[in-house]
């Protein structure tokens, strides 16, 4: 009886630790995610890693950071196309592996996007998903015309022209900010600005608002109510002084000039407004007949200002007339040293003494030069 006592107890120990030695489910299961992770990390180090981190180096020499633009309804084929343009092919791929990972849809993104020098794929990645669009530079000089204007905004920015053209002829627009068709493009000083790549054109014309009324502060105001002139009028005879003046340091005795001139109700009589009024701004000798163009443009033909600036005025050339030197002259014609600074003189007289000393010159010189 004791032997089988024994045995039993035997059998029953080896039952026991049988039992014991058996895992619980959810430890199993533990076991099993643990291990799913290990693979999914290997996989990730492998692969996705790579990938996350491969940067962007630009090519050029200056480290200038990349640009790309995105309209809405854009695939990832889209996408992959503008990067490849603006970076490399292998960096595009890689941010666009980074998107199909996350589940991401572009289609209903739109605007301009910088990728930086040394940026990761990652970090482009989650610009591109989540963040903000960026602004473009556009930089406004050399423009007369609103359709020159509308052309420069096109080159850069989603619009085109047409779209730009339309709400700078638009009453109500212009309107809206205190500005006729006219003088509209009296906000669009020349300078380097910086919107939204899809800005809406009136939201850009109110844009250019605000930067208006910041250049025109209480110092400058003040200047110009001294001056008998509105902001818009000094605007207006700016465009004038630019056309006609190439010495920066004659601006503001041209632009003295020329106020002398609207004092005494004279015509201001400049070339520059001729060559407006008629759209022909490579004319390099005006006739008699051009001169008579009725247009209220041409300061030939009316007295005062025109209704609007004849191009787009550097703001150091606005700030020329507001601190314009006083002087007595209403008259210049070209030094006869063909240096293309001027003789001023405060009557007819010693203007055609000037007038016929510049002339002479001038002959000389082409014969000298055997020019016709």
């Amino acid at each position: 009886m004791a032997e089988i006592k024994k045995k039993t107890a035997s059998s029953r120990a080896r039952t026991s630790n049988r039992k014991s030695s058996k895992r619980p489910t959810w430890v199993k299961w533990l076991v099993g995610v643990a291990a799913a992770l290990v693979v999914l990390a290997a996989v990730a180090a492998i692969v996705i890693v790579p990938t996350a981190t491969s940067k962007y180096h630009s090519k050029d020499k200056d480290n200038k950071d990349a640009m790309i633009f995105i309209r809405q309804g854009s695939t990832l084929e889209d996408v992959r196309d503008s990067l490849a343009k603006a970076t490399d092919k292998e960096f595009a791929d890689n941010v666009v592996k980074l998107l199909k990972y996350t589940g991401t849809d572009l289609s209903k993104r739109q605007g301009a996007f910088i990728i930086k020098n040394d940026e990761s794929a990652y970090s482009v990645a989650r610009h591109l998903r989540s963040g903000a669009a960026n602004e473009v530079k556009v930089t406004i000089n050399n423009l007369r015309t609103k359709e020159d204007l509308a052309a420069r905004l096109s080159k850069t920015l989603m619009r085109p022209k047409e779209e730009f053209l339309a709400a700078l002829n638009n009453a109500e627009i212009c309107q809206s900010v205190g500005m006729t068709t006219d003088n509209i493009t009296g906000l669009f000083l020349a300078d380097t600005y910086q919107f939204l790549w899809d800005v809406e054109p009136a939201k850009l014309i109110k844009h250019m608002k605000r930067n208006s009324d910041n250049f025109w502060n209480s110092e400058r105001k003040s200047k110009a109510e001294k001056l008998g002139l509105t902001p818009n009028e000094v605007v207006a005879l700016a465009a004038i002084v630019e056309g006609e003046i190439m010495k920066n340091d004659e601006k503001g005795m041209v632009a003295r000039l020329y106020m002398n001139r609207l004092k005494q109700n004279m015509k201001l009589q400049a070339d520059p407004t001729v060559k407006f009024a008629l759209q022909k701004f490579d004319l390099i000798q005006i006739t008699y007949d051009q001169l008579a163009v009725k247009s209220p443009w041409n300061t030939y033909y009316v007295e005062g200002l025109p209704p609007g600036p004849i191009c787009m005025p550097e703001k150091s050339t606005i700030d020329a007339v507001l601190n314009a030197p006083e002087h007595n002259y209403i008259y210049m014609c070209a030094k006869d040293d063909l240096s293309g600074y001027h003789n001023f003189a405060e009557t007819y007289a010693q203007h055609e003494a000037n007038a016929a000393k510049y002339h002479k010159a001038l002959r000389e010189y082409k014969q000298k030069k055997n020019i016709k």
